[in-house]
């Protein structure tokens, strides 16, 4: 098993909470997961008809059965959250309750409204390129600072376009299974189950076509407007179909930094793809030598480059602080971090050398007038690390 960042957070959030709730995509690894770090619970599988029939109707004699539980995909029978209600006021013993479910939304508003005070919440992605690697957790906040020089007979990871093109979905690592027939049964299963119940989808063709043009703006600005208008669909419905893959956790907005260092800032949110993997699948990518030369690769980079920030946070159990930044005369900044005390500039190319303009903008950014902000971060497709009047320049494995 994969040792995952979220492993010590969620051992501690179970020891000081009678209910823990582990949400996250499906095929994430949350049951891998919760089962390893809690052997002893007795695990409900609510995927499996005949527990979910029982714990439909025998909700009582089913909590029952034992003292410590994991219920998977809590969110396909919530009615037990009032019956894990009255137990956890009878007995708030930390640990009774680990739940996982896959519907962030829909399965938080659920717990939220049942079990507030009594349970914590924690979110688990796909593998970091760092799990992947045996590394410790990605430190967001000192990406700014100096790093280490790169050491001689240093390893260094698979080539980068092979592993964006397979992407992040632990059984493909765990299995070594082939990524886009892995992949295409999984989005199928995703569409047919889940989407069309979050997202009321009575259009499958027009939600798949709506999916390809949505990972064709992976790294875009969202013009919800002329989504919808390629896909032939209603403004409303391209906006519910978006929001269904938030909740599913298969894409993110960041939204546009308030800051105005410059006048007339863009104020539409920019739209990003979680899972490289998933995004070159429904491009129709299918190898690293096609990502390689296709027009998209830099925005499948920037991509992973977000999910990646995204993903340390969210083993941190905090909040990402992610935005961009551009304005009215095209200058922008890929990714601003807020680290509280100061912001972070993130640039992405995917280049695999630095070429000697690739750092104007930065430095442009944090000479504006009112600006406080110095320095930056420079992520690229090549493996140099080094720095560069106080700009930090990055691998693509950002060590």
């Amino acid at each position: 098993m994969i040792q995952r960042h979220l492993a010590d957070a969620l051992t501690a959030a179970a020891a000081a909470n009678p209910v823990v709730t582990l949400t996250g995509p499906r095929q994430s690894g949350k049951t891998t997961l919760v089962r390893a770090l809690f052997p002893r619970h007795h695990y409900v599988s609510l995927e499996r008809p005949d527990l979910r029939l029982r714990a439909t109707e025998d909700p009582a004699g089913l909590l029952a059965s034992g003292e410590r539980f994991v219920l998977d995909e809590i969110q396909r029978v919530p009615e037990l959250l009032s019956y894990i209600q009255v137990l956890v006021d009878e007995d708030a013993r930390a640990g009774r309750f680990i739940l996982t479910g896959s519907q962030n939304v829909l399965l938080m508003r659920a717990v939220s409204q049942t079990l507030a005070g009594r349970t914590t919440f924690l979110r688990l992605h796909p593998l970091s390129l760092a799990e992947l690697r045996g590394k410790p957790r990605l430190r967001v906040e000192h990406l700014d600072q100096p790093h280490r020089a790169a050491r001689s007979g240093e390893s260094l990871p698979a080539d980068l376009w092979e592993t964006l093109v397979r992407g992040f979905y632990p059984r493909i690592h765990d299995q070594n299974l082939v990524p886009q027939e892995w992949l295409a049964d999984y989005l199928a299963a995703y569409i047919e189950r889940d989407l069309r119940e979050v997202a009321q989808v009575d259009d499958l063709r027009g939600f798949e076509r709506f999916l390809r043009l949505a990972a064709a703006h992976t790294a875009r600005e969202l013009n919800l407007t002329a989504l919808a208008s390629d896909v032939g669909v209603a403004q409303q419905t391209a906006k519910r179909w978006l929001t269904a893959l938030e909740i599913g956790y298969l894409a993110t907005t960041l939204p546009p930094h308030h800051a105005n260092y410059r006048k007339r800032l863009r104020k539409r949110p920019r739209l990003h793809f979680l899972d490289s993997g998933l995004a070159c699948h429904l491009l129709g990518i299918r190898d690293a030598t096609t990502l390689a030369n296709h027009p998209l690769r830099g925005a499948i980079f920037e991509s992973f480059v977000v999910a990646e920030l995204l993903k340390s946070f969210a083993a941190a159990r905090r909040d990402a602080p992610l935005y961009f930044w551009r304005d009215a005369t095209g200058h922008e900044i890929d990714i601003l971090v807020d680290a509280g005390d100061r912001l972070i500039p993130v640039e992405v190319k995917s280049g695999q050398t630095v070429a000697p303009d690739a750092l104007n903008t930065l430095r442009w950014w944090t000479s504006l007038p009112t600006n406080p902000n110095t320095g930056g971060v420079l992520v690229h497709g090549g493996v140099d690390r080094y720095a560069y009047k106080g700009i930090q320049v990055l691998p693509w494995f950002l060590e």
